[in-house]
C-alpha cells in the first residue's frame, strides 16, 4: 500500500468526519453523512491495520472512529428510568419467578425451627448439652433483651445489614453446590430453635416472641429468598428445562440471581432499621409487631403480585421496537 497517497485519497473524509463528530448541532443530512464517513473511515481503518505499519496514522483512526461511534449512539446519561425499571419490573420478576423455592426453604426451615424449639423447650436438660446451664440463665436474664441494646442503633443497624448482606451472598454465590446452602440454613434454624426453646422453657416466650417478630419476618424471609434463588441455580445445572442448554440454563438462573442480590441488600437494610430502632423501642409488643408485619406484608405483596404481573407482562411486539428505534436520536441537539 502507497501510505501517503492512500491519505491523500481518504484524508478529506477524515477530517469532514471530524469535524462532523465535533459539532454541537447537526442536521438530519449531517446526521446521516456522520453515519457514511464513520462506516467508511472504519473501513479504512481495518484496511490500514491490516497493511499498513504506520501506528501513528492507526491511533489517530482509532480515536476517530471510537469519537465517531459515541456520537452516533449517543452518550450515557444519567436516568431514573433504569432504576424505575429494576424496581417495578426486574426485581419483583425475578422474585416472583422463584417464589416456589423460596417458599418451599421458608416452609422446610420454620418446621425445622418449630420442631428445635419444641425440643428444646420440652427437655430442660438439653439446653445445657448446646450452651451450659449458665449461659442458658444469663440468656434468660437479660442476654437475649440486652442483645438489641448493647451497640448505637445506628452501628447496629450498621452490622446488621452488612452481615445479614454477607450470609445471603453466601446462599446465592454457594447455591450451585447445594450442600453449603443447607448448612447455613441448619445454623439458623439451631440457633434459633435452641434460643427460643430456652426461652421458653424458663417462662420467658413473650419476650422472645415480642422481640424476635418484629424484625424476623422480613429478615427471615430475605435468607429464604437467597436460599431458594441459590438452589433454583443450581437445580437448572441439575436438570435443565428441555428447549435450553444446560450452560443457558445456568446462566439465564445466574441473571435473575444478580438482580435479587441487588434487591435483597435494600431488603436487609430496611430489617436492619427495624431491629436497631423497632424491635428495642419502648413501645407495646403489638405495636412493634404490627409494624414489622406490616412492612413484611408489603414485600410479599410487591414479590408476589407486583411480580406476578411484571412477569407475564408480554414482551414488547417487533413493530414495536423498531418504534422505538425509529425515535432514537444521535447525540445532544440533533
Amino acid at each position: 500500500m502507497d501510505l501517503d497517497a492512500y491519505v491523500a485519497e481518504h484524508g478529506a473524509e477524515w477530517r469532514r468526519l471530524e469535524q462532523l463528530t465535533g459539532r454541537r448541532k447537526l442536521d438530519a443530512a449531517e446526521v446521516d453523512e456522520l453515519v457514511a464517513l464513520y462506516q467508511r473511515t472504519a473501513t479504512h481503518l481495518s484496511a490500514l491495520r491490516s497493511r499498513s505499519p504506520d501506528p501513528a496514522l492507526v491511533n489517530r483512526l482509532s480515536h476517530l472512529v471510537l469519537a465517531a461511534r459515541a456520537r452516533i449512539t449517543g452518550r450515557p446519561r444519567p436516568s431514573w428510568a433504569g432504576v424505575r425499571r429494576f424496581l417495578l419490573a426486574d426485581l419483583p420478576a425475578a422474585l416472583y419467578r422463584a417464589w416456589p423455592w423460596w417458599c418451599a426453604v421458608a416452609t422446610g426451615f420454620s418446621a425445622l425451627s418449630g420442631f428445635l424449639i419444641w425440643f428444646v423447650a420440652g427437655h430442660p436438660d438439653s439446653a445445657a448439652a448446646f450452651i451450659g446451664e449458665d449461659a442458658a440463665a444469663d440468656l434468660v436474664d437479660s442476654g437475649f433483651a440486652g442483645y438489641y441494646t448493647e451497640f448505637a442503633a445506628p452501628t447496629f443497624a450498621f452490622h446488621l445489614w452488612t452481615h445479614n448482606a454477607w450470609l445471603a451472598a453466601q446462599c446465592l454465590a454457594s447455591g450451585v453446590l447445594v450442600v453449603p446452602v443447607f448448612y447455613l440454613l441448619w445454623q439458623n434454624a439451631l440457633n434459633i430453635g435452641v434460643v427460643g426453646g430456652v426461652m421458653i422453657s424458663y417462662g420467658r416466650a413473650d419476650v422472645f416472641f415480642g422481640l424476635i417478630t418484629p424484625h424476623g419476618l422480613l429478615e427471615l424471609t430475605g435468607i429464604f429468598v437467597a436460599a431458594g434463588v441459590g438452589l433454583r441455580t443450581a437445580w437448572a445445572w441439575i436438570a435443565p428445562p428441555a428447549q435450553l442448554s444446560r450452560g443457558r440454563a445456568v446462566a439465564e438462573a445466574g441473571r435473575s440471581a444478580i438482580v435479587v442480590a441487588a434487591g435483597l441488600v435494600g431488603l436487609f437494610a430496611v430489617s436492619a432499621l427495624l431491629e436497631a430502632f423497632v424491635t428495642p423501642a419502648p413501645l407495646p409488643v403489638a405495636v412493634r409487631v404490627a409494624a414489622g408485619a406490616t412492612v413484611w406484608l408489603a414485600f410479599l405483596a410487591y414479590a408476589l403480585v407486583l411480580g406476578r404481573r411484571a412477569a407475564t407482562r408480554p414482551a414488547p411486539s417487533p413493530a414495536g421496537a423498531l418504534k422505538l428505534c425509529a425515535t432514537v436520536r444521535v447525540g445532544p441537539g440533533t
